[in-house]
């Protein structure tokens, strides 16, 4: 198992897109089902799903160079979301590795839904190994007198 960097096969420049038609579950409502606040929006987009999405489309990118037991945790965004997406449109997320450092990835992105570009920039990922993270993560949960987190099997 790495611990100091990414594999080599990842460099600036991967870049991929991905497609996903919107249902009406990914709207504003549904971000918080038990905020009455968002209740009241409404039903388009949620900018808390597109910034999901983007991150679905980086690990694209990034899963092809994973070794067995690693994966990725976001620890950065900073994106616009300036066009407002209704469900059944089609959003396609374009993704660009801009730089590799250590096990930190730099990405820009963008977002657009055939008619807007509807949300762009620049997103930081951290390769992990699951096994550590887990154990730190259940290390606080225990602290905090709560149960332990697992990771999800699809």
């Amino acid at each position: 198992m790495r611990t100091a960097a990414v594999k080599p096969s990842l460099q600036a420049g991967a870049r991929t897109q991905f497609s996903f038609r919107v249902p009406a579950t990914k709207t504003v409502p549904h971000l918080y089902p038990e905020a009455r606040e968002f209740q009241l929006m409404p039903t388009v987009f949620a900018t808390g799903f597109m910034v999901g999405l983007m991150e679905w489309t980086c690990l694209h990118i990034i899963d092809p160079h994973l070794d067995p037991g690693e994966g990725s945790l976001g620890v950065h965004i900073n994106v616009s979301h300036v066009a407002a997406t209704v469900p059944g449109q089609t959003v396609t997320v374009e993704a660009e590795c801009t730089k590799v450092a250590g096990r930190r990835i730099f990405f820009h992105v963008k977002a657009h839904d055939g008619i807007d570009l509807i949300g762009e920039g620049e997103h930081q990922r951290m390769i992990v190994d699951w096994e550590k993270f887990e154990q730190r993560v259940n290390d606080k949960a225990k602290r905090a007198r709560l149960s332990p987190i697992t990771r999800g099997t699809g």
